[in-house]
């Protein structure tokens, strides 16, 4: 293999969970608001899928979010409305909070690499193989890469919203791998999700899904890539 491309969330990292995202914002816009509600505020913002990365919509999406929600990744603008109308499902005690739910989302501290997210990258580098992250998202994820110390081992982010496009739309990954001079047939593709990241086998590209878990719940999940990515390669 000559290169291998990630997804980002639940492949290489995942957000906090909807109870520690809920109570950061509330400490950091100085809100009260009583442990039980609290909690049973978090259980209602993760039953409306309101947090980006976490946990999958249980239900149907809002009529009113339909067609909005299919194309979220395609712009920041459409992004950030998929998203505050989805924490808009759920009452919270003052209206500012819907925005400062989503800005939270995209801070650096509200990621988490997997554990072996380093040893793997790290590895690969060794090898030779170009790395590139392929991702369908709003916002700009390379600070968060460049916080957890792992931008280093990137060499092209090709990201949804400055393309206005979103995986499984092939010329996503394609797009990756001229940016990295890999051919993708000598490409490996690595995601979470079995339509978005198998867009990837329409270029010619290798696919490998990993399980979109919680970190503490996932601690070696990625290793396999280097079974399938043999030194010497």
């Amino acid at each position: 293999m000559a290169a291998v491309l990630f997804d980002f969330s639940g492949t290489l990292f995942r957000i906090e969970s909807t109870e520690s995202w809920l109570r950061a914002v509330l400490a950091e816009t100085e809100t009260a608001l009583p442990e039980q509600e609290l909690l049973r505020t978090a259980k209602e913002l993760e039953a409306a899928g309101a947090l980006p990365g976490g946990a999958p919509q249980p239900g149907p999406v809002p009529e009113e979010l339909t067609a909005l929600w299919g194309v979220r990744d395609q712009s920041a603008e459409l992004h950030r409305a998929a998203y505050t109308g989805a924490c808009r499902q759920v009452e919270l005690p003052a209206p500012e909070l819907y925005d400062a739910l989503y800005d939270r989302h995209m801070s650096p501290a509200a990621w988490r690499p997997y554990a072996d997210a380093l040893e793997v990258l790290h590895a690969l580098r060794d090898r030779g193989v170009a790395v590139g992250v392929v991702s369908n998202i709003g916002w700009d994820l390379r600070p968060v890469f460049r916080e957890h110390g792992l931008d280093a081992y990137v060499g092209t982010y090709v990201l949804s919203y400055e393309h206005g496009v979103q995986k499984p739309d092939a010329r996503l990954f394609a797009t990756a791998c001229d940016a990295l001079g890999a051919d993708p047939r000598d490409t490996l593709m690595v995601g979470d999700d079995r339509l978005a990241d198998g867009g990837a086998a329409a270029v010619g590209c290798g696919v490998h899904f990993v399980e979109h878990l919680p970190v503490t719940d996932r601690p070696n999940g990625l290793r396999p890539v280097l079974d399938l990515v043999p030194a010497g390669t």
